[in-house]
């Protein structure tokens, strides 16, 4: 008879570790855009943060423009639009909330990825995923619950809610369509395409143009660069790195936004702390996979 001996090993490859270093990128432009929201309306800022990165890889993509295909212009069409959505319902949001409570509440798109996976892909998780999405989405619901004994939400919580969803869109849109499109071109156009949706939605939501000033520019600039370095990468890694194990790696960006928010002055309650390790302790175990090595039979003793 053969034994069986599970064994645990933890697996991290090169796109993962750049993925994780974007994460906390990510998770430091929230306490930026929370402050960026004195010196203008979120739907503009939104707007001129990707122009912005446009404008930047633009200088280094350029000449690649010319080959785009019509596969590229559709990718680009509707990973844009899921930006556009995504990112401007996220900073209509930060009017209301601090940038830590956004950052968390945004990483609730992280139980939403698979499920959308599974449900248009037909790609159901692994069971390590699932635990380490479980784990995540406590830790996530420690730190949006109810706080100070009040139940409703308020609309700046609703909208970053409905952000949410947009977010999974583009991660799985960008896995949809990675390997076979190019990732330079197609990070530009949906750049622009973000752009050009963010101050559309100005109309409906009655912004005027702000006055610019010195603040608003170097948080334009910054947070475009920022942008344009997490699309491109996003892109990248995500042509050998599944959905669902982008997705938890993710689920970090709200432990990092909540660091550099307490750095600033913001504090979490003991139980958002809590959720934060829980969070952690689901990226890690997501990483875990299960092998199952058969032991080598001993020889049976010879007779005589």
């Amino acid at each position: 008879m053969s034994a069986v001996n599970p064994r645990f090993t933890l697996r991290v490859s090169r796109q993962e570790l750049v993925l994780i270093f974007i994460t906390m990128v990510w998770g430091g432009t929230f306490l930026v855009v929370h402050r960026a929201m004195s010196y203008a309306g979120p739907f503009f800022f939104v707007g001129l943060r990707f122009a912005t990165a446009s404008l930047l890889l633009a200088l280094f993509f350029r000449r690649h423009l010319r080959a785009i295909s019509r596969l590229e212009i559709k990718a680009g069409t509707l990973i844009g639009l899921a930006i556009a959505g995504g990112y401007g319902l996220q900073t209509w949001g930060m009017q209301t909330i601090s940038s830590s409570q956004s950052a968390f509440l945004t990483a609730l798109y992280v139980p939403v990825v698979p499920l959308l996976q599974w449900l248009f892909l037909r790609r159901p998780p692994g069971m390590m995923a699932w635990i380490g999405i479980l784990l995540a989405f406590a830790g996530l619901l420690l730190v949006a619950g109810p706080q100070e004994g009040r139940l409703a939400l308020n609309a700046g919580e609703i909208a970053t809610l409905l952000s949410t969803v947009a977010i999974a869109a583009e991660i799985i849109l960008i896995s949809r369509f990675a390997g076979r499109v190019d990732v330079r071109r197609v990070t530009l156009f949906q750049l622009v395409v973000a752009s050009c949706c963010a101050f559309l939605f100005m109309l409906p939501n009655g912004e005027s143009l702000p006055a610019m000033s010195m603040p608003l520019v170097l948080s334009a600039v910054g947070l475009g660069g920022a942008s344009a370095l997490i699309q491109v990468t996003m892109n990248w890694a995500q042509r050998s790195v599944s959905p669902t194990r982008a997705t938890v790696i993710y689920a970090g960006e709200p432990v990092w936004a909540g660091v550099v928010g307490r750095l600033a002055g913001e504090r979490l309650p003991a139980t958002a702390l809590l959720g934060g390790v829980l969070i952690v302790c689901g990226v890690i175990v997501s990483e875990l996979r299960v092998r199952r090595k058969k032991a080598v039979p001993e020889e049976a003793p010879r007779e005589g």
